[in-house]
């Protein structure tokens, strides 16, 4: 299960986590609901699935065909793979959308000798096939290329929380979010034609910033991974956000600080270590510059 209880080292990539779930009457009226969610990365040369423990059995075949009765939605953001949905194969790369429809049989997988990482959600209900008899989503197109998308993450990360910590309300919020996802798969196929290299350059470097949240993020590394020199990186990402790849990381660091506040099971300082703050009276003060309030003042206005 996922749990993430020190801050990633640098390199190192988001925990893998998987989740399958319950929903009450009072969720179902709601007319979608939230199944399952997870996060998995396959290195070269490892089986897929690997075998873990928890997996119903009929979520394991999907390496050699299955036919479910549920949606889901699967974002490869690393490696290359193959996916094939009513009898039409797809080659799948870092940035490739599936999504599987009830009752449709498919499969996917990565190469062997290349592996992927993968970020799914799965969901159901009357509004999930509304969508469908309206034309939103189509078996005839079960493969969207967004590119990796920062937003896109996010949402997946928000649904991982949710599903997570199971507040009140979480089944309902997280659904909600599902549907905030299709939205921006449809906006960001879209948007993917329309891009300049420098707005993909910027976009691709807000996936990375974001993933490695919860370490130390190397500006350095991330310029090498885009091909880029770092003073380049710094001139683009100012010209297209008012700010400086740094200033960024910052920002998203204590939005997701302003998240993890709210939970009553993390105090200050462990909120600090997972997102990768080896001092946290550094995290507090910088808290406190950037938002006006010190984190223990967030932490008990948001909780009363």
């Amino acid at each position: 299960m996922y749990k993430c209880s020190m801050p990633l080292k640098e390199g190192q990539t988001r925990k893998d986590f998987f989740r399958y779930l319950t929903s009450s009457d009072e969720d179902e009226k709601w007319q979608i609901v939230c199944t399952d969610a997870g996060h998995q990365e396959i290195g070269p040369l490892t089986t897929y699935p690997p075998n873990k423990d928890g997996h119903p059995k009929k979520f394991t075949s999907v390496a050699v065909g299955r036919t479910l009765d549920e949606y889901q939605i699967v974002y490869i953001t690393k490696g290359r793979g193959i996916f094939e949905a009513s009898t039409r194969t797809h080659v799948i790369v870092p940035g490739s959308i599936m999504i599987v429809f009830p009752g449709v049989p498919h499969y996917y997988k990565p190469e062997y000798e290349v592996g992927w990482a993968e970020y799914w959600v799965g969901f159901k209900g009357p509004y999930a096939d509304a969508l469908c008899a309206q034309g939103f989503l189509s078996p005839k197109k079960p493969l969207y290329e967004v590119g990796l998308q920062n937003s896109l993450l996010s949402i997946y990360t928000q649904i991982f929380e949710l599903v997570q910590s199971q507040q009140p309300l979480y089944q309902i919020r997280a659904s909600s979010l599902v549907l905030t996802l299709i939205a921006e798969i449809l906006a960001s196929e879209r948007k993917a034609v329309q891009y300049t290299h420098s707005e993909q350059l910027v976009e691709k470097a807000k996936f990375l910033m974001e993933e490695k949240i919860y370490g130390d993020v190397n500006l350095n590394g991330i310029a090498d991974m885009l091909g880029v020199s770092t003073s380049h990186l710094n001139a683009v990402f100012k010209s297209y956000t008012a700010m400086t790849p740094y200033q960024y990381v910052i920002s998203i660091k204590i939005r997701k600080a302003k998240e993890l506040l709210e939970r009553d099971d993390l105090a200050i300082k462990d909120v600090a270590f997972r997102l990768g703050f080896d001092d946290p009276y550094y995290f507090s003060r910088l808290f406190k510059k950037k938002t006006g309030i010190s984190p223990s003042r967030w932490s008990s206005f948001v909780r009363a």
